[in-house]
C-alpha cells in the first residue's frame, strides 16, 4: 500500500516592511531624508517662532531683568536685588489689592462655572424647544467688547439715569449707588463679569456633554438611578477634564481682571475694587516704577501657575478615580 505524497506550501519567512525611502536606501539616505524634513518643518515654523521670540520671550526676559532694578523708563537703571520683591510683601496697598483680587476670584469663578454648567445641561436637553435661539442669545454677551459691556452696565445701574435701577425701584427695591458702595461695588463688578463670560464656558461644557456616551445614562435608568444620581455619578465624573479646563480658564481670567473694573469703578470706592493688575498698571504707567511693576507681574504669574497646576492635578486624580 502506497501513501500519496501531498506537497504542503512552504511557510515564507517574515519580512519586515520596507523603510521610508525603499529597501534599497541606505542609512545615509534615510538620514538625509530626515534632515531635509526637519529643515522644511523649521522653515514653516520660523515666522511664528520669530514673532513669539520678539513679542513674548524677549519682553518676559526683559521684565525679569527689570524686576531687579529701579528702572523708570528714563536714565540708567540701578540694580536693587530683591528689594522690589520684598516690597511686594510689605506694602499695605499691595496687600489690599491681593485681598480684593481673591474676593473677586471667589465671587466670579464658582458663580460663572456653576451657571455655565447649569445652562449647558438645560440647553442639551431634547425637551427644550428653541434651543438654538437660546444658545445664541446666551452666547452673545461674550462677543461684546468688555469696555462696552462695562459702560452699558454702569449706565443701567446708575441711580440717576439707570433703567435697571428705575425698574427695581418700581417694585420697592432701592439699591442706591451700587458702584460707589464699599460693600456692593465688588459683587456688582463680579456679576457683570459673570454675565459677560458664562456663555463661553457654557459652550465648552456643552461640547463636553456631547462626548458622554448615551448608553451610560440608559444603563443607569435601567438600574433605577434618578436624575440627581445620574448627574452626580455619571455627568460630573465624565466632565472632570472639561471642568478642570473651565476652572483654570476662569481663575486666570479672575486673577487678570483689569479693564472692566477700571471702566466701572476705577478701583474705587476707597480702593475696594483695586486689583493686582490695576496696581501693576498704576505702578508701571502712572508712577513710572517699572522695576516694581515687573516684580509684581512675575509674582502674579507664579501665583497663577501654582493655582493652575493644583487644579490640574486635583481634577486629573479625580478623573483617574472615576
Amino acid at each position: 500500500m502506497t501513501t500519496a505524497h501531498v506537497d504542503r506550501p512552504r511557510k515564507r519567512p517574515y519580512r519586515a516592511p520596507a523603510p521610508l525611502g525603499g529597501r534599497g536606501s541606505s542609512g545615509v539616505q534615510r538620514t538625509r531624508t530626515g534632515s531635509r524634513r526637519s529643515r522644511s518643518a523649521l522653515a514653516f515654523l520660523a515666522p511664528a517662532l520669530i514673532v513669539l521670540a520678539i513679542f513674548v520671550v524677549w519682553p518676559m526676559v526683559s521684565a525679569l531683568q527689570m524686576s531687579f532694578t529701579d528702572a523708570s523708563g528714563f536714565g540708567q537703571a540701578e540694580w536693587v536685588g530683591l528689594d522690589n520683591y520684598t516690597r511686594i510683601f510689605t506694602d499695605p496697598d499691595i496687600r489690599d489689592a491681593v485681598v480684593n483680587t481673591v474676593v473677586y476670584a471667589v465671587l466670579f469663578t464658582p458663580t460663572a462655572v456653576v451657571v455655565a454648567l447649569a445652562l449647558a445641561l438645560l440647553l442639551t436637553s431634547d425637551r427644550l424647544p428653541l434651543r438654538g435661539l437660546f444658545r445664541t442669545a446666551l452666547f452673545l454677551p461674550f462677543i461684546i467688547s468688555l469696555a462696552v459691556a462695562a459702560l452699558a452696565w454702569s449706565y443701567l445701574i446708575d441711580p440717576q439715569v439707570g433703567l435697571l435701577h428705575y425698574w427695581l425701584r418700581g417694585v420697592g427695591i432701592d439699591l442706591g449707588n451700587v458702584l460707589q458702595d464699599p460693600t456692593l461695588a465688588m459683587p456688582a463688578v463680579a456679576l457683570v463679569a459673570v454675565w459677560k463670560n458664562f456663555g463661553f464656558y457654557m459652550v465648552i461644557f456643552m461640547a463636553g456633554l456631547q462626548e458622554i456616551p448615551g448608553s451610560l445614562y440608559e444603563a443607569a435608568k435601567m438600574d433605577g438611578a434618578n436624575a440627581w444620581t445620574r448627574f452626580w455619578r455619571i455627568t460630573l465624573p465624565m466632565l472632570s477634564s472639561t471642568t478642570a479646563f473651565v476652572l483654570i480658564f476662569a481663575t486666570i481670567a479672575a486673577l487678570q481682571a483689569f479693564d472692566q473694573i477700571y471702566v466701572m469703578t476705577g478701583g474705587g470706592p476707597y480702593g475696594n475694587t483695586q486689583t493686582v493688575v490695576m496696581e501693576i498698571y498704576e505702578s508701571g504707567f502712572r508712577k513710572l516704577d517699572l522695576g516694581f511693576a515687573s516684580a509684581l507681574s512675575y509674582v502674579l504669574l507664579l501665583a497663577t501657575l501654582v493655582l493652575s497646576i493644583v487644579q490640574f492635578v486635583f481634577f486629573g486624580r479625580r478623573e483617574e478615580e472615576s
